[in-house]
């Protein structure tokens, strides 16, 4: 997963958040490499350490989205979150390429989001993906 250090310096984004987000991330860039649908994946960490994983299909994508938020906003034991869903990112030239959008966050601290461009989805080992990229602060989904 990516964190940057400014992030990392300031206490935002722990060890296990980062694992939690950067885990979800590679399992969503291996069902697009296999050309898998995949609605919006959510995962939500508590205390304990326990994973629960939800995954949120046969709506529209806004639907999808809130539905999923709305899922971590009720975790009354969610410690921290990660969530994935294929998005477009303008690029300079005014153009848009796919992404995979990854939201994350951390009960009482601040919450991003990151960005990974790819190609060939379905195509096995010649899918490519960037490195994630920030792409800014989100309103946390867990008070």
């Amino acid at each position: 997963m990516t964190s940057n250090n400014t992030n990392v310096a300031h206490g935002d984004i722990s060890p296990e958040l980062d694992e939690l987000s950067s885990t979800l991330m590679g399992d969503a860039l291996d069902l697009l490499a296999e050309g898998e649908d995949m609605g919006v994946l959510v995962v939500v960490q508590d205390g304990d350490g326990s994973v629960s994983s939800y995954e949120f299909t046969d709506d529209g994508p806004a639907a999808l989205l809130e539905g999923a938020r709305a899922c971590i906003r009720r975790s009354r034991h969610g410690l921290r979150y990660a969530l994935t869903y294929i998005g477009a990112i303008e690029m300079d030239d005014g153009t848009y390429a796919e992404a995979l959008i990854l939201e994350f966050g951390e009960r009482g601290q601040r919450s991003f989001s990151a960005y990974s461009l790819f190609e060939g989805r379905g195509e096995g080992d010649a899918f490519m993906w960037t490195d994630p990229a920030p792409a800014g602060e989100e309103e946390p989904l867990l008070g």
